[in-house]
């Protein structure tokens, strides 16, 4: 394991009780460099939606926390925030979530002489996922060639 997953790891780890007890759902950590600077970033949510004031009050509890174990000798920004409608699917919970809903897919490798479809999840495993198409067809595609995978919103 990474610096950058250790990172993530022991966030979670010290995170989930917070998030628990505030009947949140953990949807992501991520520990990026964007530019010259370093975010920790916490994606949380609930039923409902997340509002400014939920991510306020995990913000300020978990920046007690951040000083306290002190874990990451970098300098970094820490951010909470509500995944947003575009998150790609990334977890098992996700994609359960997700089975009947509309998807987009981009691919890394052309399939059927194409890198992009839509279609609503019908089946995923470890290896593979499966949409049906406008036209009732299924198509399957290799979890290893998705470059994307996220709920589909219509203009």
């Amino acid at each position: 394991m990474g610096r950058k997953e250790s990172y993530e790891a022991k966030t979670e780890e010290l995170i989930q009780p917070l998030i628990d007890a505030h009947n949140f759902e953990l949807v992501d950590v991520e520990y990026v460099k964007e530019g010259s600077d370093w975010y920790l970033r916490v994606y949380i949510d609930k039923e409902g939606g997340i509002t400014v004031d939920d991510c306020e009050v995990i913000s300020r509890a978990f920046n007690e926390i951040l000083d306290r174990e002190d874990y990451i000798p970098d300098q970094y920004i820490f951010e909470v925030s509500s995944p947003g409608l575009l998150r790609p699917l990334k977890k098992e919970k996700d994609y359960k979530r997700s089975i009947g809903k509309l998807i987009d897919i981009k691919l890394y490798k052309a399939q059927d002489k194409q890198k992009e479809f839509t279609g609503v999840l019908k089946a995923y495993d470890d290896e593979t996922v499966t949409l049906v198409m406008d036209n009732e067809e299924e198509k399957t595609f290799e979890r290893a060639n998705l470059a994307m995978i996220r709920w589909a919103f219509c203009d």
